[in-house]
């Protein structure tokens, strides 16, 4: 039993540490660090965790901090990023899949170093599941490009160029974090028979249900500045309201989230990897959310009191 709980142990300990660092940052928010204006170093935390419209509560950033900014508008090349990428190892897996063949040397090799080795009986499961969640990410990457480019509207919010060079990083190291699930048996170009779990059938279930609620809520967004026929009219913000608006500030963060817990439990509940980027997701996306919470709040008098930041009736 304790095999079934094998991990690529450095992978699961970066991605533990950057869990912790956010989770630090949204403490840190709480705290005297909340407030802007404290500093050098309280202008550059403030401006490494916030982007677009939350930059407002940076309040006057020096000359120095706004070299070092580029157009949230580039969010885009996350996303062209990822769909290229995570394609690529699409087509590596379906061709050890299909063909019998095995992964490139190199990929072995590095698999070696961050991976795991073990081979159990279950490693059908594991190799299939690991094929299913890189497909569901990469679909996700597709559809938020998509969204990128024919539904949102951006306006001329910037992002530190820190969070830009990380955005793409963090694309590249999704992709490959699954990749280094697939178990060593497979990489060796041996077939295994892969069978069609429930959690499989739940998982996929839940991602759906977690990318509609997130295009919808999105469509609302973009919805604000744009008039009945489509055309964009202002670049100015607005409270939003439908879908899971109605409980949260940003319910598209919470979406993220959700899509990746069903990621968590189509790789079977048990993978430790996959549940340290959960966590990651988890306080990544609760620190934008507050920021986001705050701005609506400060700048929108008769904002819903009822609504929380982040997760409904909960944060």
């Amino acid at each position: 039993a304790g095999r079934a709980w094998d991990m690529p142990v450095l992978l699961a300990a970066a991605w533990a540490l950057l869990a912790a660092a956010f989770l630090a940052v949204l403490l840190l928010l709480r705290g005297p660090a909340r407030r802007p204006g404290g500093g050098i170093i309280s202008s550059l935390f403030q401006d490494l965790i916030r982007y677009g419209k939350t930059k407002r509560g940076c309040g006057q950033r020096p000359a120095w901090l706004r070299l070092l900014q580029v157009p949230k508008s580039w969010f885009i090349h996350f996303y062209v990023v990822s769909v290229l990428w995570n394609g690529i190892l699409l087509i590596w897996l379906f061709q050890v899949e299909l063909l019998g063949g095995s992964l490139s040397s190199w990929i072995q090799y590095v698999h070696r170093a961050l991976g795991r080795d073990s081979q159990h009986e279950d490693a059908g499961n594991e190799h299939f599941s690991a094929v299913l969640v890189l497909l569901l990410l990469w679909l996700h990457s597709c559809r938020r490009l998509g969204e990128c480019l024919w539904t949102s509207v951006f306006s001329s919010g910037v992002i530190h160029i820190v969070q830009y060079c990380f955005g793409l990083v963090y694309y590249i190291a999704v992709g490959s974090t699954v990749l280094c699930q697939v178990p060593a048996s497979i990489r060796s170009g041996k077939e295994l028979p892969v069978h069609i779990c429930w959690y499989h059938i739940v998982g996929v279930m839940m991602y759906i249900w977690a990318s509609l609620h997130q295009h919808r809520c999105l469509v609302i967004l973009s919805n604000l500045r744009k008039s009945t026929s489509g055309k964009v009219v202002s670049l100015s913000h607005g409270v939003p309201f439908g879908d899971w608006f109605e409980r949260v500030s940003c319910p598209h963060y919470f979406a993220e989230l959700l899509i990746y817990i069903s990621m968590a439990i189509t790789l079977g509940f048990h993978n430790v990897t996959w549940w340290c980027v959960v966590t990651y997701v988890l306080f990544n996306q609760a620190v934008a959310a507050v920021l986001c919470h705050e701005f609506y709040q400060t700048t929108f008098s008769s904002y819903p009191k009822h609504r929380k930041a982040f997760i409904p009736f909960v944060f």
